[in-house]
């Protein structure tokens, strides 16, 4: 199933760290040359709190909710059509998702080719996403 989740008019995707739950944004796809040349890293470092997870850890509570919640109808579909089981839809299929225009955008000196978005007066140092190293903004 393919559940869409949007970014915002910058082309930045709301993440959510796993391990120090908050939130910042990274770019989608590649923003110049040298960041399609680059290899897609294993891992990467939540900028607010440095710690790192794969790549697959950084979905938000929201994201994962709305995703489930879109899918279901589908999947009750396809389990009907499989089992010959009449399964009523669920009627709470929420509406589409959208990703308000929010956070600042930060380049780190060491990737410049990954910007991030960490929310609006953020005083803290941040850590690069690739690499981890810290920066002031």
């Amino acid at each position: 199933m393919n559940v869409s989740i949007p970014a915002d008019d910058d082309n930045f995707l709301r993440r959510e760290c796993p391990t120090c739950e908050q939130q910042f944004k990274w770019h989608l796809g590649p923003i110049n040359d040298e960041a399609a040349a680059e290899p897609t890293p294993d891992v990467y470092y939540c900028p607010l709190c440095g710690v790192p997870a794969g790549t697959d850890q950084w979905w938000t509570k929201e994201q994962l909710e709305y995703a489930r919640a879109r899918a279901m109808p589908d999947i009750l579909a396809q389990l009907s059509n499989e089992t010959g089981l009449h399964i009523d839809p669920t009627s709470d299929v929420p509406e589409a998702m959208v990703e308000p225009n929010d956070m600042d955008i930060v380049q780190s000196p060491c990737h410049p080719y990954e910007p991030i978005k960490v929310p609006t007066g953020h005083e803290q140092p941040i850590h690069c996403l690739v690499c981890g190293s810290v920066f002031a903004v």
